[in-house]
This record gives structure tokens, sequence and C-alpha cells, in this order.
């Protein structure tokens, strides 16, 4: 499976992006996804995924009620709605796919190239 992260960029504080990430070269709908995130200088860190057909979302606990996880299966693409976006919301993003559900990192096989976001104070 390859992985096409987009979306990211240049943002202020309090501002709003989506990432996407467009999925090919298998079947989506068997993957659950998510994404990850690293700061500079820091480890990954899970930020949200979500199961097979959508009905079941995960979220890191201090990221919730400003990010939103979603997939379109017709599009084989899956969104992070980033709201309220703050200075430490800065890092890479990577969009993930994996056979199994989980917050683990280790649990998924496929990654994407990342995505830049930064946001200024």
């Amino acid at each position: 499976v390859q992985l096409q992260a987009s979306g990211g960029g240049l943002v202020q504080a309090g501002d709003s992006l989506r990432l996407s990430c467009a999925a090919s070269g298998g079947t989506f709908g068997s993957y659950a996804m998510g994404w990850f995130r690293q700061a500079p200088g820091k480890g990954r860190e899970f930020v949200a995924a979500v199961n097979w057909g959508g009905s079941s979302t995960y979220y890191e606990d201090s990221l919730k009620g400003r990010f939103t996880i979603s997939r379109a299966n017709a599009k084989n693409t899956v969104y992070l709605q980033m709201n309220d976006l703050k200075p430490e919301d800065t890092a890479v993003y990577y969009c993930v796919a994996s056979l199994v559900y989980s917050t683990d990192p280790e649990k998924y096989d496929y990654w994407g190239q990342g995505t830049q976001v930064t946001v200024s104070s």
C-alpha cells in the first residue's frame, strides 16, 4: 500500500487545516488508517485512528475535540481535520495503514512520506 499525504503548511495559531492521505496499491477498506506526528527532537506520537468502515475512532486524549479523523472508502482517502491549531501541534504528520486497528505505531505496516505542519504563535 502506498500512502500520499498532503495538506500541510504554515498557519497561525487558531487556524484550521485538513490533511488528506490518498492510498493506492491495496484494498483500502481492509485497512485501519491513522495519523502519527513527530515534532523536532521528539519521538513519534499517536494522533488518531479510524477503523476499516469508519464507525470507530481513537484519539490521543489531548487532541480530542480539536482533531477529527474520517475516511472516504470510495475515494481511498483518509482525512485529518485540525481546528484551533496551537504552536505545539507543529510536527511532521504521517499517514499510516494497518490490518490491525491500534494506537501502537509498531502495528502500522505502511507509512506515508509525511507532511509538515507549522503553527506560528
